[in-house]
């Protein structure tokens, strides 16, 4: 996503269970190496009853995700 001049890397994902999300976040890993970029993104939605929303900032490797969880 490009935005304001800057380019964003975004990942949306519906929640099939963790191994599913897992495999998401080295998708954005390597979208992220592709694009030369230290930090990505990555929209969770959870259509569980018992979810836990939220937004969390963890590192893979040497990347930066921001997961949100909706």
């Amino acid at each position: 996503m490009d935005y304001n001049g800057e380019q964003f890397i975004v990942e949306l994902k519906i929640w099939h269970g963790n191994e599913y999300n897992e495999r998401g976040e080295q998708q954005l890993t390597e979208y992220l190496d592709y694009y030369h970029k230290d930090k990505g993104y990555m929209l969770s939605f959870n259509f569980n009853k018992n979810k836990t929303v939220g937004v969390k900032e963890f590192k893979a490797g040497n990347k930066t995700i921001v997961e949100v969880v909706v």
